[in-house]
């Protein structure tokens, strides 16, 4: 469903994505990981045409970004880093514009307010206004916005930043039971998540990607057969890329 091409792009003299591909099909979760600054959500961020690639091509769903970047719009749900949102408006207000925003109406739009409200477990912050709302309930909030119009693939950075170790586990349950039927991937810096939630994982590090396979078959790749000692053994942290 998801399939990546060669996919680079630089700002200015920088390559921030150098040569990616890789597929995502339907039925797998994959998680993208990486140090900071390594391109994940360069990356991303080209998958669902909100950055133009400098090279390379995706397609979603069969259609090319930047030829079809409507279409494949309304097959992706996105919920970037540091998601933004309306703040003065309610909980609620936010999931009906959103829903319209997608073209949801009448019984249509109620019915997907209702099934994401439960998703991500909102129904007690509704009528709050999003400014006022705990971090953790922001983020479930942006969660829900990006889960409204039920779609096909999922592109989600970071989706559990800044959750307690309750929601955490909500949100990985519920990302594991979408990816049943779904394309997704999802960027973490937290290595159990994978383990957790994912069918398969990639590594990205200075904007190339350095293993690709299933957390078990990642694991067995390091002497101690644990994962953070794989990505550490394969990865360069931003301290050391800056001292280099």
């Amino acid at each position: 469903m998801i399939k990546v091409e060669n996919l680079s792009k630089s700002f200015g003299s920088k390559r921030a994505v150098d040569g990616v591909s890789f597929e995502v099909g339907k039925g797998e979760v994959l998680g993208f990981l990486g140090p900071n600054g390594a391109g994940k959500s360069t990356t991303m961020r080209m998958i669902t045409g909100f950055v133009p690639p400098s090279a390379g091509s995706v397609s979603v769903c069969g259609l090319d970004v930047q030829e079809n970047p409507i279409e494949v719009k309304r097959r992706i749900g996105y919920l970037p880093e540091a998601a933004p949102s309306y703040t003065e408006m309610s909980v609620l207000s936010f999931l009906k514009f959103a829903a319209e925003m997608r073209g949801l109406r009448g019984e249509g739009r109620r019915s997907a307010i209702r099934r994401v409200v439960e998703l991500c477990h909102l129904e007690n912050v509704l009528g709050q206004a999003i400014d006022t709302l705990s971090k953790g309930f922001r983020h479930r909030t942006c969660l829900a916005q990006a889960l409204i119009h039920d779609p096909e693939v999922l592109i989600l950075d970071e989706p559990t930043d800044g959750l307690d170790p309750n929601q955490k586990h909500e949100v990985r349950t519920l990302i594991r039971e979408m990816g049943e039927n779904k394309a997704i991937i999802f960027s973490t810096h937290i290595l159990e998540e994978v383990e957790a939630a994912c069918t398969r994982a990639i590594i990205i590090d200075r904007g190339r990607i350095v293993a690709n396979g299933t957390p078990q078959e990642l694991k067995a790749r390091a002497a101690t057969g644990k994962l953070e000692d794989f990505f550490r053994s394969i990865t360069r942290s931003d301290t050391v890329a800056e001292a280099a």
